[in-house]
């Protein structure tokens, strides 16, 4: 039997933000343990690296974030030479913004945004899901990276995870 436990996240897009957030601090702090150079070491897969792949999750999250304001797209955080503890500093002020830009109106809100000589329709709700799921691969790929590098303790990352060991609101 089944019951309402009002110490857990229960809103599929409440969950979704929770976990995004405790996931990347996860891997952040694994990421605290690494050099320089194990940080910045090219893998065939995703954007290259661990921070490739870090600023990458974060950009493509401000990217979004500017298609819910409606406003004009900032300059790509991916160009820059962004140290870990820039992306950890980078990373809650640009997780609340989203958040802030994901819930401050109805899922069904249809947004239209052109791009290039492209015009697409998007809704508020599949933006919010696009943006945690595509941090979440983004993530797999940074522990295979660890996994590569020889860490033998990777960070959780699951959902399953987050709902046995963070998730409290």
């Amino acid at each position: 039997m089944s019951q309402n436990d009002p110490d857990h996240q229960t809103d599929p897009h409440a969950v979704l933000l929770a976990h995004d957030r405790w996931a990347n601090n996860q891997l952040y702090a694994a990421c605290q343990a690494l050099s320089q150079e194990q940080f910045t070491q090219p893998f065939p897969m995703g954007t290259g690296s661990l921070r490739n792949n870090l600023v990458h999750n974060l950009g493509a999250m401000r990217g979004w974030t500017d298609v819910l304001d409606e406003t004009e797209s900032r300059p790509r955080l991916e160009e820059g030479q962004h140290t870990l503890d820039d992306i950890i500093a980078m990373h809650d002020p640009i997780a609340d913004d989203f958040q802030r830009a994901a819930l401050r109106r109805p899922f069904d809100t249809i947004i239209n945004r052109q791009r290039g000589d492209e015009s697409y329709t998007f809704t508020v709700g599949g933006i919010l899901a696009h943006v945690t799921t595509h941090s979440m691969h983004h993530r797999a790929q940074c522990l295979n990276m660890l996994r590569q590098l020889g860490i033998e303790s990777l960070p959780r990352s699951s959902v399953m995870e987050w709902m046995l060991f963070a998730d409290t609101q």
